[in-house]
Order: C-alpha cells, then structure tokens, then sequence
C-alpha cells in the first residue's frame, strides 16, 4: 500500500516529494493441517520403505554372489565328473573290444576241435 503526499507549488523547496511506502505486516506461520500432517507421515514411511529396499536389494546382490560362486564350483566339479565318466568309458569300451576278441578266439577253437 503507498501513500502519497500532495505538496503544494506553494510548498517550501525543502518538503519532500513522493511516496512514503508502509511494509506489510509479517505473516505468522500456518499452522499445520490434517493434510500436511499425512503427507509428512507419509514421506517418513516411504522413505522407511526405500531404506529397507535398499537394505534387501544389497542382501540379493551378496546372495546372487554366493550362487555364482556356488555355480562356479558346481561346474568344475561336473567337468571333472564328465572327465571321469569319458574315463571310464573308456576302459569299459577297451574291456568290450578285449571280451569280444576272446569269445571270437574261443569260437575259432571250438570250432577247430569239433
């Protein structure tokens, strides 16, 4: 709000001239409402929430570390299994071609003592 002084052409040179400016009265806080009150109730919650996410978040990343660790040593252990297993073929091919030669033997001496 302004004011304005009217001065006269009359008026000694030594009045002054303009307008006299009155500030506002300062406003007293709002006090809070219902509203203000859930929503900060809220915030606080949510922000509860984001704290326990990121606390379960890091506890699946470790635990997602655990199985690739788990994993890695699972599948050296069935390499080493596949390599046992092609061992072991192995020699049990070796013993069929080695029992199938003596059986044909044995048939050719059958045969040759009949």
């Amino acid at each position: 709000m302004t004011t304005s002084t009217a001065v006269s052409p009359a008026a000694p040179a030594t009045e002054a001239r303009g307008a006299t400016i009155i500030p506002f009265p300062p406003r007293k806080p709002a006090a809070a409402t219902p509203i203000d009150d859930r929503l900060t109730v809220s915030l606080a919650n949510l922000t509860a929430a984001l704290a326990e996410q990121r606390a379960a978040v890091t506890a699946w990343q470790t635990v997602l570390r655990e199985l690739k660790t788990t994993t890695a040593g699972l599948h050296d252990s069935l390499q080493k299994y596949d390599a046992s297993l092609g061992r072991l073929g192995d020699g049990v091919s070796a013993v069929r071609d080695r029992a199938l030669a003596l059986e044909h033997w044995a048939d050719t001496m059958v045969a040759a003592h009949s």
